[in-house]
């Protein structure tokens, strides 16, 4: 049975112990248990709420050849054509007990911590030893079959349709959901209660600029220099900027709510991600037991969301599915997940220039890199 045939999970199956795959959720209608594709409800759509007027009055950046025309909104830049959608979310998002929000700026080894998360939350729906084999869709773990942003969904691209808002609305709890955005932008159900949690991974900037780099270009309609790239930090282009303020909101939530986010750094993950894991499962809320141990689950979730499994996991779908438009196939994804890469593009100078600007933009924070 290929993916696109997997059946999907109804809203009002029974309760699940860990999330679902957002992609495998049915929006059925209330009271109506038989799988069908019906309104769950009818939220509004974006385009019919009055955002132009607001929009339009909000400071604005040309475009440039990295990004189109941006607006100023709640502290962060964006591109235009993602405001209603933003706001939209902003408006109508109403969290969960139980929720759990994969929060980053773009290329910090978002798709990664998606995958541990989602593999360590749903482990008692999906053990991740069991990985399944030949043509058995059934036995094989979500994982395996669909990339990691279809598992866990980007709240500001749901808010983009009807039917996708209607699909989130449908997912039964407990909910694993992702954004870019900065704490500024979050609707206050997420930063106002304890009902939601918040997992934020960083990155050092240098290298996630030059990720940044690599995947854009890998829409073929674009050619866009690392100067643009490299420039949009300093010049406030690159998506969900400034980016200090996008780390120093969710660093500083953290210092005041830690029960309620947390701060990862790529780096450490990189070179401990069984320690990682583990503070993940405790964030959460589902310790990982004795048994669990000694049984190696957490080396199961390490070895299933490994770099080297997703990459070519990811290039095995390239050719039957893509995420979020067909400028972007599965394997765009995964690149080189490298520490210190960016030695191999760009000068000392610029390197120089960039900390020193980051430097005085977070110095007192008591927020570093590693």
């Amino acid at each position: 049975m290929s993916s696109e045939k997997m059946p999907l999970v109804s809203a009002t199956a029974g309760r699940q112990r860990g999330p679902i795959p957002f992609k495998d959720v049915a929006v059925v209608a209330a009271g109506d248990d038989d799988g069908s594709a019906t309104a769950h409800r009818a939220p509004a759509d974006p385009e019919d709420e009055d955002y132009d007027e607001l929009i339009a009055t909000l400071p604005c950046k040309p475009p440039t050849p990295l990004m189109r025309r941006m607006r100023l909104y709640h502290g962060g830049w964006f591109p235009e054509k993602w405001l209603p959608a933003i706001m939209a979310f902003r408006r109508r998002f109403e969290a969960r007990d139980g929720d759990v929000v994969v929060a980053s700026l773009p290329k910090c080894g978002t798709t990664w911590l998606k995958a541990l998360a989602f593999a360590t939350a749903a482990r008692g729906v999906y053990p991740p030893a069991v990985l399944g084999g030949g043509g058995d869709d059934h036995r094989r773990h979500p994982l395996l079959r669909l990339n990691p942003h279809e598992c866990v969904p980007f709240l500001e691209s749901v808010y983009s349709t009807m039917e996708e808002e209607s699909k989130l609305d449908a997912t039964p709890s407990p909910r694993l959901l992702s954004t870019h955005l900065p704490y500024s932008v979050l609707p206050a159900s997420i930063t106002d209660s304890t009902r939601c949690k918040i997992i934020y991974v960083c990155r050092q900037p240098k290298d996630m600029l030059i990720s940044f780099w690599h995947f854009i270009n890998r829409d073929k309609s674009r050619d866009v220099s690392l100067s643009y790239v490299w420039e949009s930090v300093r010049e406030c282009t690159y998506f969900g900027s400034p980016i200090w303020d996008h780390i120093l909101g969710y660093w500083n939530a953290s210092k005041v709510e830690p029960n309620n986010v947390l701060i990862l750094k790529y780096e450490d993950m990189k070179r401990n991600p069984t320690e990682n894991v583990e503070k993940i499962a405790e964030f959460m809320g589902q310790p990982f037991s004795n048994a669990e141990k000694e049984a190696g689950i957490i080396d199961s979730i390490v070895e299933l969301c490994s770099f080297e499994k997703m990459k070519a996991l990811g290039a095995s779908m390239a050719g039957s599915q893509k995420v979020f438009s067909s400028k972007f196939s599965n394997d765009s994804f995964f690149r080189k997940g490298a520490i210190g890469d960016w030695v191999n593009h760009v000068t000392p100078e610029m390197a120089e220039s960039l900390d020193k600007l980051l430097f005085e933009k977070l110095d007192g924070s008591g927020f570093t890199f590693t």
